[in-house]
């Protein structure tokens, strides 16, 4: 090798090495104060393309099950006051069971003619109150909810049921023990039906919803798990790492240093 004070090819190469380390040093310490093998575009971009849009996925899939959620508050509330409406038209048959007898009279009956009427108010109160949100699957004019149900935007139609009329408006009013045994044995019966075919339609469309979340979060699960194969950093790995690269970084350090002292050996030649 030439001896020489202006080209110091050995310093050189002991530069060069110790910017790679640095260089590697630098990524190893990214990896470990971000968690991530590829955190942004400059680490890889097709990858980190790749994770993006399984962070969107994942995303997405959390408001979904919000949406869901919500839905299966509103059907919580139209099942309670659907289960009200039930429990009192129990209350109501017993009322009419009593008008029916042609025994019942004078302030007797009219004692119940008035428990009939307090009986079907509370019908009435149970289906007006049961809004959620502003809407209501019970009253009159009530229609289907929408909710979406994956990613895709595919939807779920929860059914409205319109208690009002169906049941509050087959509740006639009752004069004698003909009408009220009329009335048992015609609307009543239609209406304590259709009570239990709404409480059945809400109860399937809330397991439905159930099993939707529980769908969606199994998904989103195991879109975290390859994210996470694709993205994570192997701490353990990188920190074995880290300590070597600082070693590496040392040395080369040194190295530089004996390089730059070399020129000083030609000074002994003039001696």
């Amino acid at each position: 090798m030439v001896g020489s004070v202006n080209t110091n090819i050995g310093a050189q190469i002991a530069l060069q090495n110790l910017n790679v380390t640095g260089t590697d040093l630098s990524q190893v310490q990214k990896r470990i104060s971000t968690g991530l093998r590829v955190s942004d575009a400059l680490d890889n971009g097709a990858v980190f393309a790749i994770a993006q849009g399984l962070r969107s996925d994942v995303s997405a899939i959390s408001t979904v099950n919000g949406q869901l959620g919500a839905a299966k508050g509103l059907l919580s509330v139209a099942n309670a006051a659907g289960t009200g409406v039930s429990n009192t038209l129990a209350d109501i048959r017993s009322v009419l069971v009593q008008l029916a007898d042609t025994n019942v009279t004078g302030n007797a009956r009219a004692q119940l003619n008035s428990q009939y009427a307090t009986l079907k108010t509370a019908v009435n109160n149970y289906i007006s109150g049961a809004s959620y949100n502003g809407t209501n699957l019970l009253s009159q004019g009530s229609t289907n909810k929408a909710v979406i149900q994956d990613i895709s935007a595919n939807q779920y139609t929860i059914a409205a049921q319109d208690l009002n009329t169906q049941v509050t408006a087959a509740l006639t009013a009752v004069t004698d023990a003909t009408g009220a045994a009329s009335l048992l044995s015609t609307s009543f019966v239609s209406a304590q039906n259709f009570v239990g075919t709404a409480l059945n339609s809400f109860a399937a469309d809330t397991k439905f919803l159930d099993n939707q979340i529980t769908f969606n979060n199994a998904i989103s699960d195991a879109t975290t798990q390859g994210l996470g194969a694709l993205v994570d950093a192997d701490l353990a790995k990188e920190s074995a790492r880290l300590q070597s690269l600082q070693i590496k970084q040392q040395l080369g350090t040194q190295s530089l240093g004996i390089a730059n002292q070399a020129p000083q050996t030609l000074l002994g030649l003039f001696r």
